[in-house]
């Protein structure tokens, strides 16, 4: 701020000269004192003034609306919306989030520090305060192929850089525990660099949870039960309330929120596609739901708000208090959260649901063609299973976790699965696409549903290599094919020809298309896997398939190196009897 800024902006909090932009008639939720106050709240320079009685060059009458600070997103991927940048600005200013906290570890393992410069070139097109974290896991593990490496020394010349915000999600979590060299650097770079550190460390508890949060690890959104969220909390962590297309702990962990906790849970959405923002929208929805279980509506708007401004050390924002960045919005009421206008360091930017700010396009040459397969055969696709008693991924409806399965299945003479529609088990398939390492691994997954046909996609977290489900070799063949050729993206197969696609160009995850585009894409895609190939409901059919190769959620995985036991983080044989 320069001088003449400070003084200007005195003058105004003062009175003695009018506000750029007052808003009147306006019921303040201050999150501070957890009151609701009726005053005027006057901007100047993208800044509060004051709260008071003001006049303004602009004056807008907020017609007894409820003025809430503008909402943080504690934690979300980008890429998981299948969008760029400067498309999920336009699609969340309007709900009322105003700032993100985005690891866009996707884009960087498929694409490296390449992918984290265009993330960062892109979000200067939008209004929407996008505060980037460096990658801490690419690859996630050692245990899957991914389109790049990050080490530790890399990771601290990221971290000099100005858009570096902090240290994304440590999913590595017994890489701290068990003081892995590498990770002891990433570790240290955060901390030399003062950045903030996220976690990522489902199920760890007692002594374990002392380590992981003794090395400085700050957050973590990967809490499922209550007990495991308060004993986090206990330990000093802000647990991050996750409620995202896929995977909803909300509805479960509020039953241990209490006035003395609150303070240290945080709202987020981890992964959200466009569709629910479309219909359902962001934070303000996660508000309407925390309401509707019983929360009080301030409560649920400080864990929006000014619980994520001071876990991240947001100090200018988070609240609607003088000298804090003019980021407010008006909202009907503290029950259904409609949002009427969003301003943005003073900048009307949003309006009844229409994006009102900047939205510039950048290009995509850098991040595009990361599809690259080699040797890909129908030999590949075997199961080669020596004993028809298998262990199979188990899907836990609305979660990303596994359960570790065993089941009796049929098998070719060359020990190949035969699909059974009565035992509800298809055949999985992951094909590395970056390093052209020919590795294809085959597991079976249950739960899924499908009867008929199959799916494959270019979206498997972490390292986003290919993931196929289906019930024949010929038909998930078929689909990796039409997906390859797509240069990335989602396609559905029957009888071998390809009945619904959704390219995404820039890394095989995002489109360059609207965020209605791609809600009607993945729509049309769901309804078809739902309806026709009988995808259970309960199983979003694609989100789920997409975590069903992240090697750090328990309890069995896959990737393209073979089927991993999470709990022993070991790779294990197909055959139940080989464990």
């Amino acid at each position: 701020m320069k001088k003449e800024n400070l003084m200007q902006l005195i003058d105004v909090a003062t009175g003695r000269k009018k506000a750029d932009v007052v808003i009147k008639n306006c019921k303040i939720v201050n999150v501070y004192s957890a009151s609701i106050l009726e005053k005027d709240i006057a901007l100047v320079d993208g800044l509060i003034a004051g709260l008071g009685d003001y006049e303004g060059e602009i004056e807008v009458d907020a017609g007894g609306a409820y003025a809430l600070p503008g909402l943080i997103e504690g934690h979300i991927h980008v890429e998981s919306a299948f969008v760029t940048p400067q498309e999920i600005g336009r699609l969340l200013v309007p709900c009322g989030t105003t700032t993100i906290i985005a690891d866009p570890h996707e884009i960087v393992n498929v694409c490296g520090e390449v992918g984290f410069d265009y993330m960062v070139e892109a979000a200067k097109g939008t209004d929407l305060d996008i505060k980037y974290q460096v990658p801490s896991c690419v690859p996630a593990t050692p245990f899957e192929h991914s389109g790049a490496t990050i080490t530790s020394k890399e990771i601290a010349g990221m971290l000099t850089k100005e858009e570096a915000f902090g240290l994304g999600e440590l999913m590595n979590f017994p890489g701290v525990l068990f003081r892995d060299d590498e990770v002891m650097h990433k570790i240290m770079a955060a901390k030399n660099s003062n950045k903030v550190i996220d976690g990522h460390a489902p199920g760890i508890s007692g002594n374990d949870v002392n380590a992981y949060i003794a090395a400085g690890i700050k957050t973590d959104h990967e809490c499922s039960t209550v007990e495991e969220m308060l004993e986090k909390i206990d330990r000093g962590m802000y647990v991050q309330l996750r409620q995202g297309s896929a995977c909803r702990d909300l509805e479960e962990l509020i039953k241990g929120i209490t006035p003395a906790n609150s303070r240290r849970l945080v709202l987020c959405s981890d992964d959200r596609q466009p569709k629910d923002m479309l219909e359902k929208g962001d934070l303000d929805d996660l508000l309407r739901t925390c309401v509707k279980l019983g929360l009080d509506p301030i409560t649920a708007i400080q864990m929006a708000t000014l619980n994520p401004a001071e876990c991240y050390g947001l100090s200018d924002r988070g609240a609607i208090a003088p000298g804090l960045r003019g980021d407010i919005i008006l909202v009907d009421n503290l029950k259904d959260f409609a949002v009427q206008k969003v301003w943005i360091q003073g900048m009307l930017v949003a309006e009844h649901g229409h994006y009102l700010g900047k939205q510039e396009s950048v290009s995509i040459d850098k991040v595009a063609g990361s599809v690259r397969v080699k040797d890909i055969s129908m030999d590949k696709l075997n199961l080669k299973s020596a004993s028809n008693k298998v262990k199979v991924i188990d899907i836990v409806p609305n979660a990303i976790v596994t359960k570790k399965g065993v089941a009796e299945v049929e098998l070719t003479a060359e020990g190949d699965f035969v699909f059974d529609e009565n035992q509800d088990i298809v055949k999985i398939v992951i094909v590395e696409r970056h390093q052209m390492t020919g590795n294809v691994a085959v597991g079976l997954l249950r739960g899924y549903g499908m009867k008929q046909g199959a799916v494959a996609q270019t979206i498997a977290h972490d390292s986003h290599n290919i993931v196929a489900v289906g019930v024949s070799n010929e038909e998930i063949m078929a689909a990796i094919q039409a997906v390859i050729e797509t240069s990335g993206g989602a396609v559905i197969v029957k009888e071998n020809q390809v009945l619904a696609s959704m390219p995404l160009p820039i890394g095989g995850l995002m489109s360059d298309q609207s965020g209605e585009w791609v809600g009607s894409k993945l729509e049309g895609m769901q309804q078809l896997l739902h309806n026709e190939f009988q995808v259970k409901e309960g199983v979003e059919p694609l989100m789920t398939l997409a975590f069903m190769s992240l090697p750090v959620i328990p309890e069995l995985k896959i990737t393209d190196m073979g089927l991993f036991d999470v709990t022993k983080f070991a790779f294990t044989a197909i055959e139940a009897d080989k464990d």
